[in-house]
């Protein structure tokens, strides 16, 4: 044992492959931090399915402090939820290392995301976007590997330039950390212009330092999995978009969306999560499907709970099997399987996107073709004409009409508001509740009960009085059974009455 600057004892930390091979088992197939979407129920399926390693969802470190709710649905675990890293957003040595002694004894390591590359991420300053202030990241890092009893990791994205991605990470190395995840891609390659991952950064990465390295990046099957070990050297490879289309990529086979989708319905009962990620889970899951029965797309996202999702999952399960009878299986001819069989999303090119788009505005109609085609257009706001060109039968109220929809409400006498209909004050909800909190009265049409409620509270208060004055007339010895053995109401009225002669 040693002890840090603050006085406090923490174990030695382990060296070089020490902590890869005795405390992570040697994981080779792991399961990637993504946010709302590696919750534990999604993590157990995964490991059913051959994943090694887990992370947890990132966490916002300052959040992760302050608020204790937040805290505890993020520390969600299970015995058989081990080896498992939490991993932290923060751009803050003191609050990262804060964050990190609350989860240290819930994980085997602690990791600082540096690859986020959303927007909320550069706004907030954390993720990708530190790749800059190095000083900052060797401080977070070195003071986090200093102050904790676990490991510290990182998970980064590449610069442009290999050699300054190769000398980045030697200075990650120098802080301390224990191992270090590679996506082969630079912050800027997201959204439409995500293109492939290049593996050659990966690869530089391993041959120059001297801990574990895990490779990110274009994991769609197993047999990917195993080509970017041989191509890069990496001690394991990270996946998160593969794993979200397919849960199963490590074990090599590629099941039956329904029966994937079941599985972790499941799970949630056993391991409850917020309905956003088992929504998650399900478009990612149905994406192909989807295609296929549109209409279940707007069904899935208006669900309001567990049951709604679950009766979904049915429904889906049963139109899958009427297609299996009635179809040679293609269906959708760019896909190489079925559509009910658990595959990757291919996302289109860079190229490609931009010609999508291209093609999109050259389609695009200008209002003024629409007014030159549409005379029933005079008086509409720019928005109604749009809804207009999209559903040509669309009727909107002129003028006049919705002048007298206003002239059908009557105003209230204080604000000049629309009115209760039955209001007793003849006055709008918020008018009423204040004259009738002020007279303790009542209002049933806008279901307010100040004067019931306080005569209920009046009743409570003298039944109150009139126990006490029955326990004080009534022996000390019998004191103690008075909650037992109760005098009933009537008998209550003699015996005050009796006190009061």
């Amino acid at each position: 044992m040693m002890e840090d600057k603050y006085g406090q004892q923490v174990e030695k930390k382990m060296e070089k492959y020490e902590f890869w091979e005795k405390v992570l088992n040697s994981a080779r197939y792991v399961v990637a931090p993504m946010v709302d979407q590696s919750e534990l129920a999604w993590r157990m399926l995964s490991r059913k399915y051959g994943a090694q390693l887990c992370y947890s969802p990132m966490l916002h470190a300052s959040v992760f402090i302050r608020d204790e709710g937040y805290r505890k649905e993020a520390l969600q675990s299970c015995p058989e939820d081990r080896p498992l890293i939490i991993q932290f957003c923060a751009n803050d040595p003191n609050i990262f290392v804060e964050a990190a002694k609350l989860a240290q004894d819930h994980a085997d390591a602690i990791d600082l995301n540096l690859g986020c590359p959303q927007c909320i991420a550069k706004r907030g300053h954390y993720g990708a976007f530190l790749q800059d202030d190095w000083d900052l990241i060797h401080k977070m890092l070195s003071h986090a590997s200093k102050s904790l009893k676990v490991p510290v990791t990182c998970k980064i994205r590449v610069f442009k330039d290999l050699e300054k991605t190769v000398k980045y990470a030697k200075m990650l190395e120098k802080t301390g950390i224990s191992l270090i995840t590679v996506h082969g891609r630079t912050r800027d390659m997201k959204g439409a212009t995500t293109g492939l991952a290049d593996w050659n950064y990966i690869k530089a990465v391993k041959q120059n330092v001297y801990i574990p390295v895990f490779a990110n990046g274009n994991i769609q099957y197993l047999s990917d999995v195993k080509q970017c070990m041989d191509e890069t050297g990496a001690d394991g490879v990270m996946s998160a978009e593969g794993n979200l289309h397919n849960p199963a990529l490590f074990s090599g086979i590629q099941p039956l969306v329904s029966d994937i989708s079941e599985q972790y319905l499941e799970l949630v009962k056993k391991y409850p999560c917020g309905l956003s990620s088992v929504r998650g889970h399900m478009f990612k899951l149905w994406h192909h499907m989807l295609q296929v029965h549109i209409d279940l797309r707007l069904d899935l996202a208006k669900a309001k709970n567990l049951g709604a999702i679950i009766e979904l999952c049915a429904e889906m399960k049963k139109r899958c099997e009427e297609d299996m009878k009635q179809h040679d299986g293609t269906l959708n001819k760019k896909l190489p399987h079925p559509y009910w069989v658990c595959q990757p999303y291919v996302r289109p090119s860079p190229e490609e996107a931009v010609k999508a788009k291209e093609k999109q505005k050259a389609v695009k109609r200008p209002l003024v073709s629409i007014l030159e085609q549409d005379k029933n257009t005079e008086g509409l706001s720019k928005n109604q004409m749009k809804k207009r060109m999209r559903n040509p039968s669309m009727k909107f109220r002129t003028e006049d009409e919705r002048r007298a929809m206003k002239e059908r409400y009557i105003k209230c006498a204080n604000c000049g508001n629309p009115k209760g209909l039955k209001c007793v004050f003849g006055l709008c909800r918020a008018c009423c509740k204040s004259k009738a909190h002020k007279l303790m009265a009542d209002c049933p049409s806008h279901n307010l009960c100040f004067k019931t409620k306080h005569e209920k509270r009046l009743k409570w208060e003298e039944e109150q009085r009139k126990k006490q004055k029955v326990e004080s007339l009534l022996p000390e010895e019998n004191a103690l059974q008075v909650t037992s053995t109760t005098p009933k109401e009537s008998e209550i009225d003699e015996k005050v009455e009796e006190a009061a002669i």
